[in-house]
């Protein structure tokens, strides 16, 4: 009895076995089944041509626009000093007074030299008179007319030495006191009042620099230059001669100056130990938030490209050689490998010469479900699933493809 009972439990255990075997082979995996969301959402940007301004942002530093560094002419001790560190000063303002005291004496001495030598001259002409008609009456010899002639000569040139003494001397009582060449803003005073100073010395009193407006000196590379003037040339970058002088200025915090400069010059040569040429600016600094010697960032713009192709840079990736490369979708929503050119980059995009043409879907997001030959679906980027891509990327319907 045992036995036929262990028997049954061995058949229904088999038969549950082969059921449960049939019931297995009967079905399909999951894995075989098509994905019920259909083909992958990414999201694209239309590329479009546009108007683009080509900048450069250089560094460089600051100098003052005029710089004059005041310096005594006569010699002497410095009796006052007329002007207060750090104001503003204008042309001719008179900075420091030197004792003017030997230099009145000179002066007044050849003054009175000239009073001197003309006295002498009016007796000298009377006696020429004279001689004159005495000499046509043949009264006096032609000898002592000769000798009369030549006194009033010399009359007359004593005058001439001494009127340029007295103007030597008049100039050296008005260099005692010393004035400013220039308009400006005049620093400290390197000498007090005792102090005793030279003509023509090395070392200046005080300098005075005029800092409205201002120069702002950056360097280019000679290799950025070449690069510029071979896109001029070929058309690839025209020349705006409406805004081809403007310059932009970014502060040492970063901040952008408030005024727009003006581009003045190119040095003519090349530095030999950097590469590089100087280019002077000039900005306008009523506030004088501009100081000499600041470090600034000047922006130049170079040109104008008139139908320019700028990309997000989130859309373009590097492959392993290095070189530029793009997903975009193409007909029949499938996604294709583009390899491009960029020349620039110009905020968060890039400038791209070759690769891309108008009209053309770059995939900017959803690049990791987008493989080139797969079909997805494209939605204009920044508009939620669901949404009309082409109401809501401001493309017109036919471009979607």
């Amino acid at each position: 009895m045992k036995t036929k009972s262990r028997i049954k439990r061995i058949a229904v255990a088999g038969l549950l076995f082969g059921s449960l075997m049939a019931a297995g082979c009967g079905k399909e995996t999951p894995a075989s089944n098509p994905p019920a969301g259909g083909p992958p959402e990414v999201a694209v940007v239309w590329v479009k041509p546009e108007r683009v301004t080509i900048t450069t942002e250089l560094s460089g530093r600051t100098s003052a626009y005029l710089i004059a560094e005041v310096r005594p002419q006569v010699g002497g001790i410095i009796q006052k000093r007329l002007f207060t560190e750090g104001s503003d000063v204008k042309a001719g303002q008179v900075l420091y007074q030197i004792d003017p005291a030997t230099y009145q004496a000179a002066f007044d001495s050849v003054r009175a030299a000239l009073d001197r030598a003309g006295a002498n001259l009016i007796p000298a002409r009377l006696k020429a008179e004279r001689y004159k008609e005495l000499v046509g009456i043949k009264a006096v010899s032609a000898q002592d007319y000769d000798d009369v002639y030549a006194a009033l000569k010399q009359a007359e040139a004593d005058i001439a030495v001494n009127k340029a003494a007295v103007e030597t001397a008049r100039i050296n009582l008005a260099y005692t006191q010393v004035s400013a060449p220039i308009s400006g803003r005049i620093g400290k005073s390197s000498v007090t009042i005792g102090a005793l100073v030279t003509a023509s010395q090395s070392a200046s009193l005080a300098t005075i620099q005029q800092l409205d407006p201002v120069y702002v000196d950056v360097t280019q590379s000679s290799i950025e230059m070449l690069r510029l003037k071979r896109d001029l040339a070929s058309g690839q970058i025209m020349r705006d001669s409406a805004n081809q002088a403007r310059v932009g200025l970014l502060l040492e915090d970063g901040i952008p100056y408030p005024l727009q400069g003006i581009f003045k010059f190119s040095d003519v040569t090349i530095d030999q130990s950097t590469g590089s040429v100087t280019l002077r600016t000039v900005f306008p600094n009523p506030n004088q938030i501009l100081l000499p010697g600041m470090y600034v960032r000047a922006v130049l713009e170079e040109g104008v490209i008139e139908n320019a192709i700028q990309v997000p840079q989130r859309g373009v990736t590097r492959d392993s050689a290095g070189n530029a490369t793009a997903l975009i979708v193409g007909t029949g929503d499938k996604v294709e490998a583009r390899t491009l050119t960029v020349t620039r980059a110009i905020g968060d995009t890039w400038l791209v010469s070759e690769g891309l043409n108008p009209g053309d879907r770059l995939i900017v997001e959803g690049l990791q479900k987008a493989q080139p030959g797969t079909t997805v679906k494209p939605v204009a980027f920044g508009v939620k699933s669901g949404e009309s891509a082409g109401s809501a990327s401001g493309q017109p319907a036919a471009v979607q493809k």
